[in-house]
């Protein structure tokens, strides 16, 4: 059996509080976040608004100048590999290694989280059927489309069930048909216990898959809260997430305070 998705005795995924990263200005400007556990949490801006910078700081790839980060209750600071172990990155360029199968990924990703070969087999082949990679199961990842490595990609980071999930615009580069079955599985492991935070410019996605959205602008988090207490915030009942977004990121000073 795979292992648990939740957070165990942590009703938190993620809490970042004073978190700053500056390169030649602030990226990352005091940002307060926090993330339930089993939630599917969209963090949205515009480019430049440090969301990237965040979720880099948060997967242990880059540290930050000031703040805390805690990862399920472990301090990611203090224990990165305790946090680590917990987490799932996978970013807007697929990361995999070329010579090697999309199976032979799988496994190898496995084996270096310590799962055992049968349960890694196992693993692998159930992620390959459930994104729609038979057909290129056995072909050299070199071979293949940017959408189909992007989803050998999110094989990879799924194989050993993390708790924490983090998709920085995952969708990049898939049809139609492929971006759903993505959402769906998706949605699959937040329903077993597991917390998603996604960045994506596709407002519609967000739209329709998250629990909560949290806006940020200039390194700061602006807004945050459901589709319908966003709405409220920003004075536009009924309006979409769009119209929302626009209002709170580029609407007059003080609307989003």
């Amino acid at each position: 059996m795979p292992p648990s998705s939740a957070c165990p005795a942590a009703p938190f995924a993620l809490e970042l509080s004073g978190l700053r990263k500056s390169f030649d200005r602030p990226a990352v400007d005091g940002l307060d976040l926090t993330v339930r556990a089993g939630e599917f949490y969209a963090l949205l801006g515009p480019n430049g608004a440090g969301k990237t910078t965040t979720l880099r700081m948060v997967a242990g790839l880059m540290r930050p100048d000031a703040g805390s980060v805690r990862v399920c209750g472990i301090d990611a600071l203090a224990d990165p590999i305790g946090a680590k172990r917990l987490v799932a990155w996978v970013s807007d360029e697929p990361m995999i290694y070329d010579k090697l199968t999309p199976l032979e990924y799988l496994e190898f990703v496995a084996g270096l989280w310590g799962m055992e070969a049968a349960d890694a087999e196992r693993e692998a082949r159930g992620l390959i059927a459930r994104l729609g990679l038979d057909a290129e199961a056995d072909r050299r990842c070199e071979g293949l489309s940017k959408g189909t490595r992007q989803k050998v990609a999110l094989a990879g980071a799924l194989v050993h069930h993390p708790r924490l999930i983090i998709l920085d615009e995952p969708l990049t580069g898939l049809d139609a048909g492929a971006a759903r079955i993505v959402k769906d599985v998706l949605i699959s492991r937040v329903r077993s216990g597991a917390t998603v935070i996604l960045t994506t410019h596709i407002l519609e996605v967000a739209e329709r898959m998250a629990e909560r959205i949290g806006l940020i602008a200039a390194g700061r988090l602006i807004a945050e809260g459901t589709l319908d207490e966003l709405r409220r915030h920003s004075g536009r009942g009924g309006s979409s997430l769009e119209e929302v977004f626009l209002a709170l990121v580029e609407g007059p000073p003080g609307l989003a305070a």
